[in-house]
Order: C-alpha cells, then structure tokens, then sequence
C-alpha cells in the first residue's frame, strides 16, 4: 500500500514540474491563440496547412513575436525548424498552453520571451525614465527623433506627438 502512495506522489510531482507556471511562456501562448483565430475549420484539421499558414502569418509579426516565430521556424531565416511540433498537436485541438510545454521540451528560449511593460503615458513621469525607455516609445509609435542627443531633445519629441498617439 505505501508502495502506490509513494509512486502516486511521485506522479503528481512529476506532472506539476513540467506544466507551465503563471505567466511563463506569455508569448508563445499568445501568438498560439492569435494564429489560432485565423485559421478556418477545414485548416485546423491539417497540420501540413497550419503549417504552411504560420509561415504567412509569420511574416506580419515583430518584436517577441517574431522572434518566437524564428525560435520554431516560421521564419526563412530561422535556423531550426520544429514547426510539427506545434502543428500536429494543433490539429488534435490541444491548447496553447499544452502546446507551449511541448515546445519548451524542444527549446527553452520559447519560454523565456517576455513582453515589455507598457508604460502608461497619463501616470509617468517622463522626466524619470531612461533615454532607452523614451526611445521605445517613439518606436513604439513608429516613430523617430532625428538628431536627439539629450534626454530633453526625446522628451520634447515625444511631448509633441503625444496627442497624435495617445487618446486623452
């Protein structure tokens, strides 16, 4: 009897190390449930055509986003290629989250991308972030700060537009 108590328990511990904590693997499950929502009935079903439509959808993507795609190759330029493993478990209707674990398996770096936190441009105060974060929000908008040296020059900038990007 303490035999199958013991082994019970090791089951249970086994299972709860490989599932993914809260919040690891944000961007995987993300574009996972993104890409999954663009996809018709009849695709969803065929791992070679969810495949071939990850490719497409790859190609619009930036940031953490593409690089995800380029980690588990979406991408032309990426370098290794285990897009059957997201594909297949895909067309049996298993979740993203499921999904991610399999591919974390296959290469950690998948779950190691993180989303930047946004900054909330009503509350801060600019004047105490750093040149790197007033960049990212020029960047973020799509936009740049020709000839900027000094953090006034990104400040101003970025003053400027502000009612262009921001609903106020």
């Amino acid at each position: 009897m303490e035999v199958h108590v013991v082994f019970l328990f090791c089951l249970v511990f086994a299972l709860s190390v490989q599932a993914l904590k809260p919040g690891e693997c944000e961007v995987c499950i993300k574009v996972l449930d993104k890409f999954r929502n663009t996809l018709s009935e009849n695709t969803l079903t065929d791992y070679k055509k969810i495949e071939a439509e990850f490719k497409d959808f790859c190609k619009g993507v930036k940031n953490k986003e593409n690089r995800f795609c380029y980690y588990i190759g979406g991408l032309e330029e990426s370098a290794t290629g285990i897009l059957g493993e997201m594909s297949k478990p895909m067309s049996w209707s298993l979740p993203s989250d499921k999904i991610c674990e399999k591919l974390k398996k296959k290469d950690a770096q998948i779950c190691e991308l993180r989303y930047d936190v946004q900054i909330d441009l009503k509350t801060v105060d600019l004047k105490k972030l750093k040149v790197r974060d007033l960049k990212k929000i020029l960047n973020d908008w799509g936009e740049e700060c020709d000839g900027c040296i000094e953090k006034s020059e990104y400040l101003n900038r970025i003053e400027e537009l502000k009612p262009k990007h921001t609903e106020l």
